[in-house]
C-alpha cells in the first residue's frame, strides 16, 4: 500500500484537473481497501475514492482528506460468469471477455475508467447497459462496517443511477459479478441504431463479437471517447451531460419551444422512457441552443468532435470548465426550457 502526502490528483483523472490531496493511499487488495475506508471513517477524516478518474471533477483546491486510489487487480471467468475486482481497467476487461467468445458488454467496449464504477453510474453506451448482465455487487457497507453483497434488484439500477449513486457516502464497491451469454461467438442483439447502421445490420442481429467491439471502438474514437494523450478531445469525463428524461407535460412543453424556435418541421430525439415519460438527446439540445463542436475561445471547450463532450484543451482549471458548464446549461435552459444535469461526480465544486 503506497501513501503520499499533498499529492495532485489531476493527473489521475481523464480531465487531468484538479488540486492534490491531503493523503494520497494506493490499495491493492480489498483489505486494504477496507482498512483505508474503515480508518478515514474512525477518524472522521474525509474520503474520495478514485477508479479510473473517468468520471470526476475534482476543485482546483483539491481534496483536505484522503484519496483513495482503488487499484486491485482480478478477473476471473468461470463459464458465462464473470467477476471483476473494482481496480480492473474496464476496457480490457471488455476486450477479454470477447476474446473468450462471451456477449453482453462488447458494445461497452473503449469506455474508461474502472470495472468499479461500473455499477455506480450504470454504465451504458451503443445499446447496453452493465445493469443487464450484473449479478451482484460485492461491496463495503460503511454504515454496517461489514461487506454485503447486493443483488441485481438490490442495486436499484435506472438511467445512469444505482443504490449506490443515490447514496455516495455509503458503499465502496470491491468487486462486480456479471451473467454473459455465449451465443456461438456472435454478439448480444445490435440495439443501436448507428451501431446497426454503420454495421449493415438490421437493429436486432448478431455480428460476430469481436466485430460489434472494433465497430463501437471506432465510433467512440470519431467522437474523442476514446482516450489518447495526443488528443485533447479525450481530455474530458466523455458525456458531461445526462439525456433528460421528460414527463408528458414538460416534453410538451418542450416540443412546443422547439417549434416556436426551430420552426414546425423540427421533430426533437424522443424515446420512450417508461410509462409517462420520454427520453431526449442531450446532445441535440446543446448543439441546437448554438453550443457547437468546438465551442468556446478559453481553455476549456466543447470537443471538435462531440457536442456532449467538455474539453481541457490542455491550459484549463477546473473553474474554465466549469464557467462553460453553466454556460451550457444557462443556454439550454434559456432556449428550450429545459435543465441539464452533469454526469460526472463534482469534488468541492457544483455547477
Amino acid at each position: 500500500m503506497q501513501e503520499l502526502h499533498d499529492a495532485p490528483l489531476a493527473p489521475l483523472t481523464t480531465f487531468r484537473l484538479g488540486g492534490p490531496a491531503t493523503r494520497l493511499v494506493t490499495a491493492t487488495t480489498d483489505d486494504e481497501v477496507i482498512a483505508v475506508v474503515r480508518e478515514a471513517d474512525d477518524s472522521g477524516t474525509p474520503l474520495l475514492v478514485i477508479g479510473g478518474g473517468s468520471n470526476l471533477v475534482i476543485g482546483d483546491k483539491g481534496f483536505d482528506g484522503t484519496a483513495l486510489v482503488v487499484a486491485t487487480e482480478g478477473f476471473t471467468l468461470d463459464g458465462t460468469r464473470l467477476e471483476l475486482a473494482a481496480g480492473e481497467v474496464w476496457t480490457d476487461a471488455v476486450a477479454r471477455t470477447v476474446e473468450a467468445g462471451l456477449a453482453g458488454i462488447e458494445c461497452l467496449a473503449g469506455i474508461p475508467g474502472s470495472a468499479g464504477a461500473t455499477p455506480i453510474q450504470n454504465v451504458g453506451a451503443y445499446g447496453q447497459e452493465v445493469s443487464s448482465t450484473i449479478t451482484e455487487v460485492v461491496a463495503y457497507d460503511r454504515r454496517t462496517r461489514e461487506t454485503v453483497t447486493l443483488g441485481n434488484e438490490e442495486c436499484a439500477f435506472s438511467y445512469r443511477h444505482s443504490r449506490f449513486k443515490a447514496d455516495p457516502e455509503r458503499y465502496v464497491v470491491l468487486r462486480v459479478r456479471f451473467e454473459l451469454e455465449d451465443a456461438g461467438g456472435l454478439s448480444g442483439p445490435v440495439k443501436y441504431a448507428e451501431t446497426a447502421r454503420v454495421l449493415g445490420v438490421a437493429p436486432g442481429d448478431r455480428v460476430p463479437l469481436a466485430t460489434a467491439r472494433e465497430t463501437v471502438l471506432k465510433l467512440r474514437a470519431g467522437k474523442g471517447m476514446v482516450l489518447d494523450p495526443e488528443d485533447h478531445d479525450t481530455w474530458s469525463a466523455g458525456s458531461f451531460f445526462t439525456n433528460p428524461i421528460l414527463d408528458d407535460e414538460a416534453f410538451a412543453a418542450f416540443h412546443a419551444r422547439v417549434r416556436e424556435r426551430l420552426g414546425d418541421g423540427v421533430e426533437p430525439p424522443a424515446y420512450p422512457a417508461g410509462e409517462g415519460h420520454t427520453k431526449t438527446s442531450a446532445a441535440w439540445l446543446i448543439d441546437k441552443a448554438g453550443f457547437t463542436k468546438g465551442y468556446g475561445q478559453g481553455p476549456a471547450r466543447i470537443s471538435t468532435k462531440h457536442t456532449l463532450a467538455l474539453t481541457n484543451r490542455g491550459e484549463a482549471t477546473t473553474e474554465d470548465l466549469l464557467a462553460l458548464a453553466r454556460e451550457v446549461v444557462a443556454g439550454v435552459h434559456s432556449a428550450f426550457g429545459v435543465t441539464l444535469v452533469n454526469e460526472p461526480v463534482t469534488v468541492g465544486v457544483s455547477l
